[in-house]
């Protein structure tokens, strides 16, 4: 199997161009080559965005399934479009659960791929889509429109992965760290009044899935996420058990920030379409104690 990884330079991306090698398929790594990609892969260096480089840099190269790490845009998405109308059966695009942020509500049930309407969303290719502050401003806004705009145009199958909260390996990210680090020297937790669940996933995990997905033949949005859901109070009850400090919670103040996980809305993800096409998620209570050992390493 020949399969293409656009980004993939960092944590899960890297896990999964190596869950891919090492399963025996061929893979080919796009990025801009900040950084060097796994041994025994190969790696074309474009920038995604810059639509005759990529051509370029691909050439005649055809693939079973592409993997998009890094599409945030709607721009991005319809350069994908183009580019890999003729390159590609199968193309999977990494999304998030962000993309239902609009639609969460305090106490709300675990969301369904069909609470989000893509029909009704509206694609706008004029805004600033390439200024990286409105793109980190916009990052659900940003990630709704690219699923819509390929959903609505992509030549070629379309899964959009809607990732939960990814814990464990080289988070970047630093919010697990931010409770292990505060928890373990006994600082205050700054959390909503009614703090609401949301969906975890392990690193290792979601890039397995990615990679089974990429060999698969179902289509659509698919949750991906361990079936529990955590609130806050719970995430930082396993880090307290796992540093040995009792986690100390607060109600965050008006004009002050709450801590990464806390949240005002439902994040839980509905995890039974996965299931049902065959891969079921890990529980977290069987790897969120490992990746807070990680994140305290």
């Amino acid at each position: 199997m020949d399969v293409c990884v656009i980004g993939g330079s960092r944590y899960f991306g890297r896990q999964l161009i190596e869950e891919l090698r090492d399963a025996g398929a061929a893979v080919t790594v796009v990025n801009r080559g900040s950084v060097p990609a796994p041994q025994g892969v190969t790696h074309l260096r474009a920038d995604r965005n810059d639509e005759a480089a990529l051509n370029a840099a691909l050439g005649d190269r055809r693939f079973d399934a592409v993997v998009d790490q890094v599409c945030y845009t709607p721009v991005q998405a319809a350069v994908a479009a183009r580019v890999f109308a003729d390159r590609t059966p199968r193309y999977l695009l990494t999304s998030t659960v962000e993309v239902y942020a609009h639609l969460g509500r305090p106490g709300g049930a675990p969301l369904p791929e069909q609470a989000l309407d893509l029909s009704a969303e509206q694609v706008d290719l004029r805004l600033p889509w390439s200024e990286q502050e409105f793109r980190s401003e916009n990052y659900a806004e940003g990630k709704r429109q690219a699923e819509a705009l390929l959903t609505r145009l992509a030549p070629f199958d379309l899964v959009t992965v809607r990732t939960a909260h990814v814990l464990g390996g080289a988070d970047f990210t630093g919010r697990l760290a931010h409770y292990v680090e505060r928890i373990g020297r006994g600082l205050p937790v700054a959390v909503h009044p009614s703090p609401q669940r949301a969906s975890f996933v392990h690193a290792p995990e979601i890039a397995r899935f990615l990679a089974w997905a990429a060999q698969a033949d179902f289509t659509g949005p698919v949750n991906a996420a361990s079936p529990e859901a955590l609130d806050v109070r719970e995430l930082s009850a396993v880090v307290g058990q796992v540093v040995g400090r009792e986690p100390e919670l607060t109600v965050a103040g008006a004009g002050e920030s709450h801590s990464p996980f806390s949240f005002d809305h439902c994040y839980a993800m509905d995890t039974g379409r996965a299931a049902h096409q065959g891969f079921r998620f890990s529980p977290v209570t069987d790897w969120l104690p490992q990746a807070v050992k990680e994140a305290h390493a």
